[in-house]
């Protein structure tokens, strides 16, 4: 019992230190901390209050929605506190008994504070009304019931915008758990599996990705975030994709790839992030939208590739099973690029029998290319 839980708990602190080093994470949150700044640009959430309440947490925004009717409630108390004293309306001031008030029935703070409420929210109970006697009171009254109606209006836009972010419908766009690598169309691809949960399409699809990685130049100088631009694609395409059903992404690794120069036994090793971005159109809302997801070196998975999920059935509709659409099987694939493409194929790890290189063995493959090209099977 106690191995078990140490290994699981030393397993928990790996994953909780791969998910704090991510740049993105899974789900597409940007996994960065701002540091050191000026107060002139903190001053510019200010100004683009719009935005910075849009953007906040709910319980952040719950706190300022509250916040700000407290806040206007109490500030008008004060006044109406102000306009009775200033008309001797208050209980200690002892007013005669022919005395017209401004309003009635208001004579301390707390009922300064009841009347407040009531006047912001329309909702006068009929015990507390204002005379037609005093026209400072019919100023107060008229500015607090249309700054009321702008803070209601306000926070109802706020809300509504909230809800109806496009990241909200970014949630029904699913990656694969794992990229996997693996031969097809006659070329070496990375692949990865995106899905729309909904059936509404994301209209004017584009999939692109960035290779996050640190980099020294010849100089000498160091780029903590390098980004190289991966490109995907489906059958059909890498723009306006028809989206309408799961599809596979590829990336083919030729020359020009960053991935060109790796092998499956060094893959592990390596220090990047692939982060995969797909850019649409919401059918039914017409706003745009971005899924983005990323895999470490841990989740590309090589000589691998994904099970079927579209089938069609006897009535002829086609029927897509979500149960499969992360899982993979192993298949015949080269241990790197060069050995592809055959091209000056080295691997010092691994002799023509590929017992180093365990549960991969060489097999022949007709020549497709001018390249003389080999796999491996798993």
């Amino acid at each position: 019992m106690a191995p078990s839980l140490r290994q699981w708990l030393r397993d928990y602190l790996a994953e909780r230190r791969i998910r704090r080093s991510r740049l993105v994470t899974k789900s597409g949150h940007c996994n960065i901390e701002y540091g050191s700044v000026r107060y002139k640009n903190v001053f510019a959430y200010l100004q683009d209050s719009w935005s910075t309440f849009v953007e906040v947490s709910w319980y952040s925004f719950m706190f300022f929605y509250v916040a700000s009717f407290i806040f206007s409630w109490f500030i008008f108390t004060l006044i109406w506190y102000w306009v009775a004293r200033d008309n001797q309306d208050l209980w200690y001031q002892n007013p005669p008994e022919n005395h017209t008030a401004c309003i009635l029935n208001m004579n301390d703070l707390v009922t300064s504070y009841l009347y407040s409420v009531e006047s912001q929210l329309t909702i006068g109970f009929g015990y507390r009304v204002i005379t037609p006697f005093c026209p400072s009171a019919i100023v107060v009254i008229m500015t607090q019931v249309l700054l009321g109606a702008v803070i209601s209006c306000f926070w109802c836009g706020v809300l509504v915008n909230r809800i109806a972010l496009p990241k909200k419908r970014a949630k029904a766009v699913t990656f694969s758990d794992m990229a996997v690598i693996s031969s097809k169309q006659d070329a070496l691809c990375l692949q990865i599996r995106v899905g729309n949960l909904r059936k509404s399409l994301l209209l004017g699809s584009q999939i692109y990705g960035k290779l996050i990685r640190t980099s020294v130049t010849p100089e000498g100088k160091t780029i903590i975030i390098e980004q190289v631009n991966i490109d995907f694609m489906v059958d059909a395409g890498k723009d306006n994709l028809f989206f309408v059903c799961p599809l596979t992404l590829y990336h083919v690794i030729d020359k020009s790839s960053p991935f060109f120069q790796m092998a499956v036994d060094v893959l592990p090793r390596q220090e990047f992030e692939l982060v995969v971005f797909l850019d649409g159109t919401a059918e039914s809302t017409n706003s745009s939208c971005q899924v983005r997801t990323s895999y470490i070196p841990q989740e590309i998975m090589w000589g691998y590739k994904f099970l079927p999920i579209i089938s069609r059935s006897k009535n002829k509709k086609y029927h897509v099973d979500f149960t499969n659409f992360s899982k993979t099987e192993p298949v015949p694939t080269a241990h790197c690029a060069y050995c592809y493409h055959d091209v000056n194929c080295h691997n010092p790890n691994s002799d023509a029998d590929g017992i180093e290189n365990k549960g991969f063995e060489t097999i022949e493959i007709e020549q497709t290319t001018d390249f003389s090209s080999s796999t491996t099977k798993m």
